[in-house]
């Protein structure tokens, strides 16, 4: 990439408008080489622990390593984003009504006052997270104790970890509290599973690279009512599952882990957090599960302004969602004449049932809510939440608001979509908490193994190429580019001649009589259709005689844009932590500690 290149995005609407997305101008080349210093084992240092560990505490030695070469990319590469969000990374001006701070402000470094609940929220901690004197863990609780800020980030509890961006949030939230604490003001990182969340759909299974295919391993046969996912336990089915992981990912760190998290008998969040524990164990990772009574108690002021302050939050969420609109985005999260911010576990069944509000009227001056075929009063919801405070449960949109009052977030790490439904979640903040928390997004990456990496070279691919292309298309560039000299300049030169003979006729028609202007532009324009068939009958000639291109490119589009998606979204982590190792771990926290607020392209 050339460091000067301009990266624009331009507003629906505004088309004389132009300015920088997520990337200043020295950001824009590549992060060739860079370095940091990483933490080195001595054999004291290692404690025997009950299970296999990926990474015992270390101590950082002064020998510095060279990381891979990384490119970094504007976000607008990244396809299918929300405007609101590029907005929102662009700094524009038309997003900052509906956010704290915007990038990179470093304003959130300013941890919010401590809650009453932080002695006991910290034992909770201590107590999902067991942790050996002297380690990483055991010296974050520590530091929480002694009152340290949180940076706060979480996920959907993915079989086996689930994708690629679920360690990117982590390691985000590792860099981010790092920066703090380095700048004098500490901080730790936590991981909230959202394990109350029922769509069971989203989290049976994983995929991982297979050879010349992408396999699927699914847990299949999920619940009979839509309960939340978290507390699922596993069962035998798991076992067969864990047999083709061994298969696919070989003997690692990881995938001893990985075996010793996901048995039988476990819930799906107690395997994620125990794997996810391990991965990042030198960096100190705290997991929180947030779906017990003991935290629904703690959480109880939040869950019962949702109750008692319901209309007024509908009604200020509407009055958010007009604004967004106004301002030319839509909103993340429909906000309906019945919706309501929370969920009640049905006591028999277990299901997540949505409670919908049933407006105020003359019967019922107070409103009446509903879940299911079942009718509640808000005094009925109100005696659910002081007895059995675990069976209210926070919607999307309420859920930020929750974790914060818990944890007194400095700082949230999202990925796009939540960070689209923070402008909405913002009014809540405001009401309930009487505070805004700021957000950032994620780390954005793509992972380049070396054989892939390799090919992209012989080829002269950048990323933004591959993300335009599909498998078919790119096989056909990849001819293109290939194809005999000669070949090359006939077909430039052949079209070079047609534009030159086309552009003056068309003109001098155009003159002679508008109607025929435009026929004569119609037929122009299927001269052109012919001369790039032309292009292509001789781009799929080489790509016939050199059949390896075709590989090629399905390997690329394969490993770096599965299906038109992003690799991160598609790929499991642990295929990746198995193949690289704990190390890899340290160089994604350190990536996403570095200045590229765009994609980044990490070679390994």
């Amino acid at each position: 990439m050339r460091s000067q290149e301009k990266y624009t995005h331009r507003r629906a609407g505004d088309p004389s408008r132009e300015r920088q997305l997520c990337i200043d101008p020295a950001r824009r080349g590549i992060l060739n080489k860079a370095r940091f210093y990483w933490r080195r084992s001595r054999p004291e240092d290692c404690r025997e622990a009950a299970g296999p560990e990926l990474n015992a505490p270390k101590r950082i030695s002064s020998k510095e390593i060279t990381l891979p070469t990384a490119e970094c990319y504007p976000i607008t590469v990244a396809p299918g984003l929300h405007r609101l969000f590029l907005d929102y990374c662009a700094g524009d001006a038309a997003v900052r009504p509906f956010y704290a701070s915007l990038p990179p402000d470093m304003g959130w470094q300013a941890r919010p006052a401590i809650p009453p609940h932080w002695p006991e929220l910290v034992d909770l901690l201590a107590g999902q997270n067991p942790a050996a004197d002297g380690s990483a863990a055991a010296r974050a609780l520590q530091a929480l104790r002694q009152g340290a800020g949180t940076v706060v980030t979480g996920q959907q509890v993915g079989l086996f970890g689930g994708p690629l961006f679920t360690p990117f949030k982590a390691a985000t939230a590792v860099a981010r509290a790092r920066t703090a604490t380095a700048a004098g003001k500490p901080h730790e990182a936590i991981f909230w599973l959202a394990g109350e969340d029922h769509d069971f759909a989203e989290i049976d299974h994983v995929v991982f690279p297979a050879g010349r295919e992408l396999k699927k391993l699914v847990y299949a046969d999920g619940p009979p009512a839509e309960r939340p996912v978290g507390g699922i336990l596993l069962d035998e089915r798991i076992e067969p599952l864990i047999e083709q992981a061994w298969e696919l990912l070989g003997g690692s760190d990881a995938m001893d882990a990985l075996a010793a998290a996901y048995r039988p008998g476990r819930t799906f969040a107690q395997a994620f957090a125990d794997f996810y524990a391990k991965v990042f164990t030198a960096q100190g990772l705290l997991v929180r599960d947030a779906g017990g009574r003991a935290a629904h108690r703690m959480g109880a002021p939040v869950l019962r302004a949702g109750l008692e302050r319901a209309d007024e939050l509908h009604g200020a969420l509407v009055a958010r969602n007009t604004q967004l609109e106004a301002a030319g985005y839509h909103a993340q999260v429909a906000v309906s004449a019945q919706s309501s911010l929370l969920f009640l576990i049905d006591e028999k069944s277990g299901a997540r049932q949505a409670l919908k509000r049933i407006a105020p009227n003359a019967a019922e001056p107070g409103g009446l809510w509903q879940a299911a075929r079942q009718t509640f009063s808000t005094a009925d919801l109100v005696g659910i939440l002081e007895a059995e405070p675990e069976r209210i449960s926070p919607s999307a949109l309420l859920r930020p608001v929750f974790q914060d009052f818990l944890l007194g977030n400095s700082l949230t790490i999202g990925g796009p979509a939540e960070i689209a439904y923070f402008a909405q979640s913002a009014v809540l903040f405001e009401r309930i908490l009487g505070r805004v928390t700021p957000v950032q997004p994620r780390f954005s990456g793509t992972l380049v193994e070396p054989a892939i990496g390799e090919v992209l070279r012989k080829h002269e691919l950048a990323l933004q190429r591959v993300f335009a292309e599909t498998p078919v298309s790119l096989a056909q560039l990849l001819a293109a580019r290939t194809m005999p000299v000669e070949g090359k300049q006939k077909l430039a030169a052949a079209g070079t001649a047609l534009d030159a003979e086309l552009e003056p006729l068309l003109e001098w028609m155009g003159r002679l009589d508008a109607g025929l202007g435009s026929s004569a532009a119609t037929a122009a324009s299927k001269m052109r259709y012919q001369m790039n068939r032309l292009r292509r009958l001789a781009a799929n000639f080489q790509l016939q005689r050199e059949a390896s291109l075709g590989r090629h490119a399905e390997a690329i589009c394969q490993a770096l844009y599965p299906g038109g998606v992003l690799q991160e979204r598609v790929i499991g982590a642990a295929y990746y932590l198995a193949r690289y190792g704990p190390e890899l771990v340290e160089e994604i926290c350190v990536h996403a500690g570095n200045a590229c607020p765009g994609h980044t392209a990490l070679w390994l």
